[in-house]
């Protein structure tokens, strides 16, 4: 029996739990998915079966969380609990990565997963999580870690260490640290500064009458025009809250006001997204701190990107 296999699996789940394995081989297009209890899985029979389609070029997965007994599917509805956080990271791997394990918004990670050079998969063993809770979470860390924020479901699937990537030639084998034995809770994870980051704020229907404009289109308009002209971006900020102070956060307000319509002018005149996270980052970094700041770039420039879209 592959010992790392066995090892990675018993630490994530417990006896009884009703586990999902997804098997995918991308060279003649075939998927297979088993749900089976987790004694099964580790049976040295079931764990040859898994090393012969891994040898035949088949990836082998994991859902991070367990199912619902006699569960068919991976849905998910079917999920019974949460038993992990996790973050994909993609891209700069290896500062990502040290960034994360230096923060002070997350506390040490259980488990880090190598899936290939510079390429990881990141978990926290948690518990007292509900589904929203789970979820909002995996969006704030995929924000502040720029990992990849399509990897946010609660039945997402990870690659289980000690079989080989196949997605590479050579295949590469998957590894594994574990750095921390402990099950955490909400209050470990101190991500509530990046809240706003996620929350567009709605859009205040009242009646308006066709020769008149709100206060906040008037700032709109205004702001478009100055940033046009030229008009000092820092500048702005501070004269629309000063000119806003009936706001309950003047500050926020200026930031976001300026920085969604230099977003929108950029994206106009064919800046790349990924430029206009840089510059909106390289503004707002003496005043936001980094991870909030990376945040609000990210969040600023893709509801822009809506927003020339819609037009």
């Amino acid at each position: 029996m592959n010992e790392t296999v066995k090892d990675f699996l018993t630490r994530c789940f417990a006896p009884g739990d009703t586990i999902a394995l997804l098997l995918r081989n991308e060279s003649v297009a075939k998927t297979q998915q088993r749900i089976v209890p987790l004694e099964r899985a580790l049976a040295p029979r079931y764990q040859g079966w898994l090393a012969h389609e891994n040898r035949n070029k088949t990836n082998i997965y994991v859902a991070a969380n367990p199912l619902l007994p006699g569960s068919l599917k991976r849905t998910k509805e079917c999920i019974a609990s949460v038993r992990h956080l996790y973050i994909d990271i993609d891209v700069n791997g290896e500062a990502r990565l040290a960034e994360l394990r230096a923060s002070n918004l997350v506390p040490e990670p259980n488990v880090i997963i190598s899936t290939s050079a510079g390429k990881y998969q990141v978990l926290w063993r948690v518990e007292n999580f509900d589904f929203y809770a789970q979820e909002l979470t995996l969006k704030l860390l995929a924000m502040a870690f720029h990992g990849d924020i399509s990897c946010t479901d609660c039945n997402r699937v990870l690659r289980i260490p000690g079989f080989k990537n196949c997605k590479y030639d050579p295949a590469q084998l998957v590894t594994v640290e574990y750095l921390a034995d402990v099950t955490y809770q909400p209050d470990d994870f101190h991500l509530n500064v990046l809240r706003e980051a996620c929350m567009v704020p709605p859009i205040q229907r009242q009646p308006v009458r066709r020769d008149m404009q709100t206060n906040s289109e008037h700032d709109w308009a205004w702001v478009s025009r100055e940033l046009s002209h030229g008009k000092d971006a820092i500048e702005l900020t501070l004269e629309l809250a000063s000119r806003r102070s009936d706001k309950p956060n003047p500050a926020y307000y200026a930031q976001r006001t300026v920085d969604m319509a230099s977003a929108r002018l950029w994206l106009e005149k064919g800046t790349s997204a990924a430029e206009v996270i840089a510059i909106l980052e390289s503004r707002r970094q003496v005043e936001i701190p980094a991870a909030l700041c990376s945040a609000r770039a990210r969040e600023t420039a893709a509801t822009a990107q809506r927003m020339v879209a819609r037009r």
